[in-house]
């Protein structure tokens, strides 16, 4: 069986290293916000570029303490509304509710699968105050573009990095993080920078806005005790900052292998049946997963676990047609159903071996 993830073998090589650190740690007796956390704070930020991180609990508290953070510098309202790509993860669309905010469904384009420039440009009204940008799968989106309508519209932009770490815009020689007035990072354990549990971070280069999030995210807190705003308990956990610490070096070697696995997969698989992601071969691209498209879904799941292929749907159900967001679902998105209807993740990680690629291009191109 060829694993759709394995994430016993990505962190298999750290065993050693993380088994002395944990000791480092339970000995030390400091187990919340100690040098762990500043360490991969200041070092995350100088990889992405910003002049802050902020290290939270996960990546849904990242984008939703940007948005409250918005809102106490006055920069939103409760109420305003909030462009998003119609095709994310639930949780993008949660931040936005979560704050207070509305969030107003923009289609995608349908070869990236990220928001679509032009689509922004029809749902701008003057209750519209930012756009959230979602780099999806790992791709980056237009955001020169994007920036541009912003900068038109005098717009607040923030990224959902989630699933784009060390993403480089090839336009602007920039990380994803560092592309709008701020970012939300992920590091749950699936992701190409992945924890043992839970985590996440914020990166900004705005003063006032990392000031806030720092007070917001630690009780409303900078001094034990002596709380300023109302707050929330959402701190990066000491532990899992020590193990990012130690993964951060190799991310960039990790994302490369990525790339070249999927550029495999790009040249080998030759099936009508099969559509392949859009890659313009730049380093805008860290293939968090590798998304095709099949007419069929129900078929050709069926076939690969025939074939002992695992697999993910990244995701099955659109969004506003989630129970949970009952109040959207009479809207008419037919690129993001018709995504989400046909999207299939095939096996991607760098600790792929050679054979199990050419098994995986072999048996598609059967298919």
């Amino acid at each position: 069986m060829i694993k759709f993830l394995d994430l016993n073998k990505i962190n298999s090589k750290y065993e050693e290293t993380f088994t002395s650190r944990f000791k480092a740690f339970l000995n030390s007796g400091y187990y919340i916000k100690g040098s762990e956390v500043k360490e991969f704070e200041t070092s995350f930020a100088n990889y992405c570029g910003t002049k802050h991180c902020i290290g939270v609990a996960n990546g849904l508290d990242a984008l939703t303490l940007i948005f409250k953070g918005y809102i106490e510098l006055g920069k939103l309202n409760v109420g305003d509304e909030v462009l998003i790509p119609a095709n994310t993860y639930i949780a993008t669309i949660l931040s936005v509710i979560n704050s207070g905010l509305k969030p107003i469904f923009v289609e995608p384009e349908e070869t990236t699968f990220n928001i679509s420039s032009s689509e922004i440009q029809k749902h701008l009204t003057s209750k519209v105050k930012a756009i959230l940008v979602v780099h999806l799968y790992g791709q980056l989106a237009n955001m020169l573009d994007i920036n541009a309508i912003a900068k038109d519209h005098n717009l607040l932009v923030i990224e959902d990095a989630a699933q784009a770490h060390g993403a480089v815009s090839i336009s602007e020689d920039r990380k994803a993080g560092n592309l709008s007035d701020a970012a939300g990072f992920s590091f749950y354990p699936t992701k190409n920078l992945g924890a043992l549990g839970d985590a996440g971070a914020v990166t900004t280069n705005d003063d006032d806005l990392a000031a806030c999030i720092k007070l917001l995210h630690n009780y409303g807190s900078s001094k034990k005790y002596v709380n300023e705003k109302i707050g929330v308990n959402s701190r990066l956990d000491e532990i899992q900052a020590s193990f990012l610490n130690i993964k951060l070096k190799d991310l960039d070697v990790d994302n490369e292998k990525r790339r070249d696995i999927s550029k495999l997969y790009l040249k080998g698989i030759d099936n009508p049946k099969i559509t392949l992601p859009f890659y313009d071969g730049s380093n805008n691209h860290v293939f968090h997963v590798f998304v095709i498209r099949v007419e069929d879904r129900t078929h050709f799941i069926n076939y690969l676990e025939q074939k002992n292929i695992g697999y993910l749907i990244h995701y099955p159900i659109a969004p506003h047609h989630q129970k949970a967001l009952l109040s959207y679902k009479a809207l008419y998105l037919p690129i993001t159903e018709k995504i989400h209807d046909t999207v299939v993740s095939i096996p991607m990680s760098p600790v792929m071996t050679d054979d199990e690629i050419e098994t995986i291009i072999n048996a598609l191109n059967l298919y």
